[in-house]
């Protein structure tokens, strides 16, 4: 993850990424955006406000906390939906 944010720091460059790891999201992203599933479609998207230079020690910081609480929630209250329709 470090490497990762020293390499955009670096280059400077957009980086889009993909993961299921809701700590690791808000560790290197500007945003986190959460998809629906079937279809996928962007139901949420969450600003990161933490100050760069980040490093690991931002994960019991109150507002990292705050943020992949709101983020999890979402992602529970839209499986729970998808659950349903399933089901239904």
């Amino acid at each position: 993850q470090e490497n990762l944010l020293r390499i955009w720091e670096d280059f400077g460059t957009t980086v889009m990424f993909v993961t299921h790891d809701v700590d690791e999201a808000v560790f290197l992203a500007d945003r986190v955006v959460v998809m629906s599933a079937a279809p996928g479609r962007i139901i949420d998207d969450f600003k990161v406000d933490i100050a760069r230079p980040r490093t690991p020690e931002i994960y019991t910081d109150e507002t990292f906390v705050a943020l992949k609480r709101r983020c999890m929630e979402r992602i529970r209250s839209e499986s729970l939906r998808a659950f349903d329709q399933q089901n239904h």
